[in-house]
């Protein structure tokens, strides 16, 4: 909101400033906010072309009454906004309250596994992000935190800068009310001109980014619709497939540059798919590309939106294979209850996930060990196995030998327990 971003008024707009409005009636707060406030929140950052004014030029201010304006005014006014993240925080919380998918089959991903794929990415201040089905923008936002947090002299060096609100984050989707969340949840989080696109990333009209990014971050829809005549030829020359899960990976390899690095979701249906489309894209990846990382996730980490089954690929391009060996994690809880209610509980393995697979990067500890959590498996054997990657494939699991009492034996247990009730009973009718 305006007020809480701290824009710069003309002289005859100083009534739009939080500590002015706050304090009006319900009446002319609810007249103020209409009339003055929404039109500029419309146009902030000021440039016509900028992606947060072309996707905000539709919004419609739909609250119903003053009164209920007012509370909410007064909710957001006891909430202490010193911190500079609050407000984006404030706004997360409020995406977090999506309780349905979007009609294309996205839907927003968990903020806890986003800064956790964040993590495991490491992004750098030179870095060009891209999310191709960026939804709002999580992982674009997410990227700017950690850069904030890591790299503070991103903001302070007038290059870096620069590079940071103009050309590092870039995103697309073709959802328009998707698109008009992210661009509010940028800018809410102090990017100023992310480069946010209305566009459907596999279509050959759209066929033009390629070899763009050096990272891509990315969730991308497991169903909805597919035109497939007008699907980009060069993705097809990769995996001819109707199925967008495997079209998105393919789109991740052509718009990465070289040495570009990619961790994004897929359904578990990728790593073990029987289908030719299935073992090619996972043959690329392994044989053609460096693949790092499979991450294996519990089924209940997108309820309540979706049981479906999921992992985490991590893969760097190089056009000329370099996998050696692929890091394994076998996740089984991520602070969350895995049921569609999603409450806090204390087991989690990401803090673990996070500092091993750091290890394995820096080339310590031993990850031989198919029983741990943790493991690696060599690119023969995966080869070996059709390229499935399902962790299930790979991961040993000891078996503990039960040890029963011999049947006679049981039988004789079960007959002197039986003589024992009869006795009971035989005490209970003499007592009648």
């Amino acid at each position: 909101m305006p007020f809480i971003t701290d824009p710069v008024f003309e002289k005859d707009q100083q009534q739009l400033r939080w500590s002015r409005f706050k304090d009006f009636e319900p009446e002319r707060k609810f007249n103020v906010f209409r009339d003055e406030v929404f039109p500029f929140i419309k146009s902030l950052n000021g440039r016509a072309g900028s992606s947060y004014t072309k996707f905000m030029q539709d919004a419609v201010f739909i609250m119903p009454n003053p009164a209920l304006l007012d509370k909410v005014v007064n909710m957001i006014d006891d909430i202490p906004m010193k911190d500079r993240d609050t407000k984006g925080d404030l706004y997360e919380y409020m995406l977090s309250k999506i309780a349905s998918a979007g009609q294309n089959g996205q839907f927003r991903t968990p903020r806890h596994i986003i800064k956790m794929m964040v993590e495991l990415s490491a992004p750098t201040p030179k870095d060009s992000i891209c999310d191709p089905a960026c939804g709002t923008c999580g992982f674009l936002v997410a990227a700017a935190e950690y850069l904030q947090d890591h790299h503070p002299q991103i903001l302070r060096d007038k290059a870096l800068k620069q590079h940071f609100h103009q050309h590092m984050f870039h995103g697309s989707d073709f959802d328009s009310s998707m698109l008009r969340i992210g661009a509010m949840n940028m800018t809410l989080h102090g990017i100023d001109n992310p480069q946010i696109e209305d566009r459907d990333s596999l279509s050959e009209e759209h066929a033009d980014q390629r070899e763009a990014y050096s990272l891509i971050l990315a969730n991308p829809p497991f169903k909805g619709s597919l035109d497939y005549d007008g699907t980009a030829k060069d993705l097809l020359q990769i995996s001819k497939t109707k199925k967008t899960e495997l079209l998105f990976i393919s789109l991740f390899l052509k718009q990465l540059k070289a040495g570009g690095r990619c961790a994004c979701i897929v359904p578990d249906g990728v790593l073990f798919g029987s289908s030719k489309a299935h073992r090619q894209i996972r043959q690329t990846l392994v044989e053609e590309q460096k693949l790092d990382a499979v991450i294996s996730m519990p089924s209940g980490v997108f309820k309540p939106y979706a049981g479906v089954s999921t992992a985490i690929v991590m893969f760097t391009r190089t056009d000329s294979g370099g996998t050696d060996k692929v890091w394994f994690y076998d996740m089984q809880a991520d602070g969350l209850s895995l049921d569609d209610k999603r409450e806090p509980i204390e087991a989690n393995n990401i803090p673990d996930i996070i500092q091993q697979y750091q290890q394995y990067q820096q080339g310590q500890g031993d990850f031989s060990d198919k029983k741990a959590r943790a493991f690696t498996v060599d690119k023969q054997e995966i080869a070996d196995n059709k390229y499935d990657l399902s962790i299930n494939r790979y991961k040993e699991i000891e078996y503990e030998e039960v040890v029963y009492d011999p049947p006679l034996q049981i039988l004789d247990q079960l007959q002197a327990l039986e003589a024992d009730i009869q006795t009971d009973l035989k005490e209970l009718r003499a007592m009648l």
